[in-house]
């Protein structure tokens, strides 16, 4: 005589979390893996960079959450969105964080991973294409070259309150002796110190990009110099969501388009 097994009635069923980088905001740029996690998903918490076109790949039946971080907006507090994370997996759902670009870089998708497995979950990460990568690769230019860039820094001009930020100085005198390129994000509204403090180790000559909207339709970008960094982004009225690209690989950008002429500030659709 066998002994029918049993599951207790109070045993649910424990959900799962991953973090999904949604990369810069083209759908054709997601992973594979990032796609069949969106399809996937039970509940999605939406990043406000997330485009519309990467949710709508999500199942009909999925509850979609959003909950936008951006700087100088209205934001949800980084507390009730590891809240909800980990009610949801407590449920038994399974919870898709889409984030913008990839989730470990400036996503603070660093802080939602320590919060979970505090809590005894286990979270897959899903990298995406960041944005620094992408907007300046989708001018034509790479951030490392030979001959002009043998590394690259991504960093973000946006410091946490109480947090004195970033040694500019320091940052531009190791990028001019180690031939750096530096990736800003999160810059413009700070960017008459970045600039200045730039100058103390890099000539004002020095190339800039600055990329709107990386790899979206409404993509916007100037090609300028550290001199005129401020002055530029005061005449074309790019905002946020931007990233400065700093460093003479920017020179690609003008060689591909226009070699015969000057580094110059100019607004231009991608």
């Amino acid at each position: 005589m066998t002994t029918p097994s049993h599951t207790p009635a109070n045993t649910a069923r424990r959900g799962s979390c991953t973090l999904v980088g949604a990369g810069p905001g083209d759908p054709e740029l997601l992973t594979i893996k990032a796609l069949k996690a969106i399809q996937a998903a039970t509940v999605l918490l939406v990043d406000d960079l997330v485009s519309d076109a990467i949710v709508a790949h999500a199942a009909p039946t999925a509850r979609i959450v959003y909950v936008g971080k951006r700087g100088g907006c209205k934001s949800t507090p980084q507390a009730f969105i590891e809240k909800l994370m980990l009610s949801a997996v407590q449920d038994g759902e399974t919870v898709v964080r889409l984030k913008g670009g990839d989730p470990f870089i400036f996503g603070r998708g660093g802080e939602e991973v320590e919060h979970l497995r505090e809590a005894g979950v286990e979270v897959q990460v899903i990298n995406g294409i960041t944005a620094g990568l992408a907007g300046l690769t989708g001018l034509g230019a790479p951030l490392t070259h030979r001959d002009r860039a043998h590394g690259v820094v991504f960093i973000t001009g946006h410091a946490k309150p109480g947090d004195s930020g970033t040694d500019w100085r320091q940052l531009a005198a190791t990028a001019r002796d180690a031939r750096l390129t530096l990736v800003i994000y999160m810059g413009v509204s700070s960017v008459e110190h970045i600039r200045a403090e730039l100058l103390n180790g890099l000539p004002p000559a020095t190339p800039v990009a600055v990329i709107q909207h990386a790899s979206l339709p409404q993509q916007r970008h100037a090609l300028t110099t550290l001199g005129a960094l401020v002055e530029c982004i005061a005449d074309t009225g790019l905002g946020s969501p931007s990233v400065i690209v700093v460093g003479d690989v920017v020179h690609g950008v003008r060689a591909m388009a226009e070699p015969q002429t000057p580094l110059t500030a100019a607004v231009a659709a991608a």
